[in-house]
């Protein structure tokens, strides 16, 4: 198969029938630019909190595209309602489990078991193999509010600067996000295009490999340097105040409680691979446990045995920490809520389809044309499963040009393009920045930079696979 393919008639047909915006494309694009400058002006220079901020820059963003300001506020509400449940409910269920994990001197385990068994130059590296490991199975958000207190807690311990431990931490995670099915942005493409889910699967692993080992253990060595931040005052435990604990769970135990949502929904991945379509008891009950609000809930509840009966804990000091782990999350809720309004003004405005048409007509690789509406789409709605989704359609076309293994390529070189430049409008930008109590500059200097790393770190690696399929 070719390296370069021009851009088939059939793929142009299928821009005009996705992009039908109502406004021209110039006040479309006006109105992307100028809400994401609003945002960053109120932030940075008013002072104003981030939740103000993206409301109204949310709301001024349909306004400036012609949207009736019903029609603005109840996209933003929607936006905000969508991502609340989903994300939502997987940010409040972790920072439960978190804390317990914490108070219950379950973390100390872990990390006590990482620093003494890892030196301070191998230490990165394992980190960012604990990370593509939960990351495989899980969703980016649950493995983010799973490993956080981990992240925090190693890099207290150890000493060693934050962006140390977490970046390579959140490049296993996003990697395998972007570029490797179960995740939904993977197979929506996979599905789409008709991809062949193994020889997909198969690739993602191989192309994400490189793209952790880049964005994650090389790149924090920069990161540190460049995002000088001290180590959140979270999960403060016990044995960080100097207090000696008297019982906490054994290393078994708590790898066990951690590593049950991960078995779960890597049990509903296997069986989505080797019974897809089937209604078996036995597939529909693990696509019920499996599904990652599910996965966190049971390991919510197991903890409470485990965690808390292991550390000698009775109910009220175990209900005493559920109440206290929710209210320091509550600001966090409140701004990916508004980022998810946020990015649903944009896609409801069609600035995604709009950007897709200038860089669909192009006879270049058909990888590389992948990967750029791939990109264009993502920094203009900030989801990469919207990214995903659309990119695909529009190239779905092409697919019948090419064969299996070109197929499962384009799908990653998607998947790659997906992750590209994650800012203002991406619930997951103001997730790391909260979490880690970053300003956005940082923010850009170290998530931005490691998501742009992955994108085309996976770009290079889909392209060198493609000389030899």
């Amino acid at each position: 198969m070719a390296l370069f393919t021009p851009a088939a008639d059939a793929l142009m047909t299928a821009v005009a029938d996705t992009a039908a915006p109502d406004r021209p494309a110039g006040q479309l694009i006006t109105a992307a630019v100028l809400g994401i400058a609003i945002i960053i002006v109120l932030i940075t220079w008013v002072k104003l909190h981030p939740f103000l901020s993206l409301t109204i820059g949310a709301l001024a963003t349909g306004a400036i595209a012609g949207m009736d300001i019903a029609a603005s506020v109840t996209s933003f509400s929607t936006g905000f309602g969508t991502t609340m449940g989903g994300v939502g409910i997987l940010i409040a269920l972790g920072a439960i489990y978190g804390k317990l994990l914490a108070d219950s001197g379950g973390a100390d385990r872990i990390v006590d078991t990482l620093v003494s068994r890892a030196s301070a130059r191998s230490l990165p590296w394992v980190m960012g193999l604990i990370g593509a490991v939960i990351g495989l199975p899980m969703f980016f958000e649950v493995g983010l509010v799973l490993l956080v207190p981990v992240i925090i807690l190693v890099a207290r311990r150890s000493g060693a600067p934050l962006m140390r431990i977490a970046i390579p931490t959140l490049a296993g995670l996003s990697a395998m996000h972007g570029l490797v099915p179960p995740h939904p942005g993977p197979l929506a493409a996979i599905d789409a295009l008709g991809a062949n889910l193994g020889l997909t699967l198969a690739f993602g692993v191989i192309v994400a490999i490189p793209a952790v080992i880049i964005s994650g253990p090389l790149f924090a060595r920069f990161a540190e340097r460049w995002v000088d931040v001290p180590v959140p005052e979270l999960f403060v435990t016990d044995e960080d105040e100097g207090i000696e604990q008297r019982r906490r769970p054994s290393f078994g135990a708590t790898l066990f409680s951690i590593l049950l949502p991960v078995f779960l929904m890597l049990a509903k991945a296997v069986a989505d691979i080797s019974a897809a379509g089937s209604d078996a008891p036995w597939k529909v009950a693990l696509d019920f446990l499996g599904t990652p609000v599910i996965a966190l809930l049971i390991a919510v509840l197991a903890g409470f045995f485990i965690l808390g009966r292991g550390a000698g804990f009775d109910r009220t000091k175990i209900n005493d920490i559920v109440g206290s782990s929710l209210g320091p999350i509550a600001g966090i809720l409140l701004i990916v809520g508004a980022g998810g309004g946020f990015k649903q003004v944009l896609v409801d405005t069609g600035i995604g389809n709009v950007i897709a048409q200038f860089v669909s007509g192009s006879s270049v690789s058909v990888l590389i044309l992948a990967w750029l509406v791939a990109v264009v789409i993502r920094i203009a709605t900030g989801s990469a499963t919207v990214a995903t989704i659309t990119a695909a359609g529009i190239l779905q076309p092409l697919t019948e040009t090419l064969d299996s293994p070109m197929v499962a390529l384009l799908v990653l070189a998607i998947g790659s393009g997906s992750v590209f430049l994650s800012h203002v409008n991406d619930a997951g930008f103001w997730l790391i920045k909260e979490y880690f109590g970053l300003s956005i500059p940082q923010t850009l200097k170290s998530w931005t930079v490691l998501e742009c790393l992955i994108s085309v770190t996976g770009l290079a690696g889909v392209l060198v696979l493609s000389m030899f399929v």
